[in-house]
């Protein structure tokens, strides 16, 4: 199991989801704004907005919130935020990227630049671990939308890359730049996806031993508890056997 994998399902066997919901539905939000302001404020002429939206609802973000969102945007009130990327290292020699969302670069760079050095990681160039990761479509859903069999038909009907089914649900993968036509391929056979979004991607993982872990899941997790950091990605894989110690 990929390293981003691992470490949502620690924290969601820990209960961390329940303690950061709040900050979790404020990204949703920005997320929200910024497809919004984007193009048109409705989520029927704007593909992206639509998956804001659609990712917010998978996560139980209330209407009241996604309408509030979208006014913003519409009303042209709050900042203008601007898209960023960091790439570093962390403990180990693991890769890992981070995605802000942000209306002042200089601050959002400071604070991802100490938290990388806190843990014991360095922040690297632009392109420095990028080229390690597959820039690429995810799109999920719950068991209840059939047996792996019927999905793996349906992604391979639909031009998708891959499919990860268990109990928790089937991931879909395909291309980046297929993302949106897949998706509305599998809706016509499966419904409405969970969720729909672009993620990196790790093309080879990195093992690491049960200290290295800690120390990366403490760095993944000051990275997503800062506000401007929207999402983080990294190539470290722990075995079952330490997995299992992490989230007792």
């Amino acid at each position: 199991m990929a390293g981003h994998s691992q470490f949502k399902n620690i924290m969601h066997r820990k209960g961390r989801q329940d303690s950061v919901r709040s900050k979790m539905f404020s990204k949703l939000a920005r997320e929200i704004t910024v497809a919004a302001k984007a193009g048109l404020p409705d989520p029927t002429m704007n593909a992206s907005l639509r998956l804001a939206i659609q990712n917010a609802k998978a996560q139980s973000m209330p209407k009241d919130n996604i309408d509030r969102a979208i006014k913003k945007a519409a009303g042209n009130d709050g900042e203008n935020y601007d898209a960023v990327r960091y790439e570093g290292y962390g403990p180990g020699g693991t890769a890992i990227i981070v995605e802000a969302l942000t209306d002042n670069r200089n601050r959002t760079a400071s604070n991802v630049r100490s938290i990388f050095t806190k843990a014991g990681g360095a922040l690297g160039e632009t392109g420095s671990v990028s080229f390690s990761f597959d820039h690429v479509g995810e799109i999920t859903y719950k068991p209840t939308v059939g047996d792996a069999d019927k999905v793996m038909e349906a992604a391979i009907e639909a031009g998708a890359d891959d499919v990860e089914s268990d109990e928790e649900g089937h991931t879909i993968i395909c291309g980046f730049e297929a993302m949106n036509e897949v998706a509305k391929a599998l809706e016509a056979t499966l419904g409405e996806a969970e969720t729909v979004k672009a993620i990196w991607r790790a093309q080879n993982n990195v093992p690491v031993d049960e200290e290295k872990a800690q120390s990366l899941m403490k760095l993944i997790d000051s990275l997503e508890d800062d506000d401007d950091v929207q999402n983080v990605y990294s190539n470290f894989e722990v075995s079952e056997e330490v997995l299992a110690k992490l989230s007792a």
